[in-house]
């Protein structure tokens, strides 16, 4: 279960209603009541609690959701680019161990991380929020 601490605006999770899961972005989080406002269709937005919320794991299918470009490079890495953010695969669809730079701001990822992780450590870095489709 995600923590209501790592929920930002914009952030792309999963929500349960009715027993199935929908991907969603989030609108608004209220921490005095513990629930975050989701959009999961143009006309679909609900408020809810963090047990109908989980993480989406990174993969190449949602950084290009987040408008990331890929370059096939000769030596087998994979590097995604968005402006002069990059992030470098050593193994293409390795998503275990990855590394991730922003000018000079250059970290290692060591394990798999969440998209709404990867949605505020770039945000860190660049001072821009990432979302869907920009």
């Amino acid at each position: 279960m995600l923590k209501l601490s790592e929920m930002k605006e914009r952030d792309l999770i999963m929500a349960e209603y009715d027993s199935q899961w929908h991907e969603g972005e989030v609108l608004q989080v209220d921490r005095s009541d513990e629930k975050v406002l989701v959009q999961t269709s143009p006309d679909q937005e609900f408020w809810y609690e963090m047990k109908h919320i989980k993480a989406i794991p990174l993969d190449e299918a949602q950084l290009f959701i987040l408008g990331f470009q890929k370059q096939a490079n000769a030596d087998g890495s994979v590097k995604y680019m968005k402006g002069a953010f990059r992030v470098l695969l050593h193994h293409p669809e390795d998503f275990n161990s990855f590394e991730m730079w922003y000018r000079e701001d250059q970290r290692h990822i060591g394990q798999p991380i969440h998209v709404h992780d990867f949605q505020n450590k770039y945000a860190a870095m660049t001072k821009v929020t990432l979302a869907k489709g920009e």
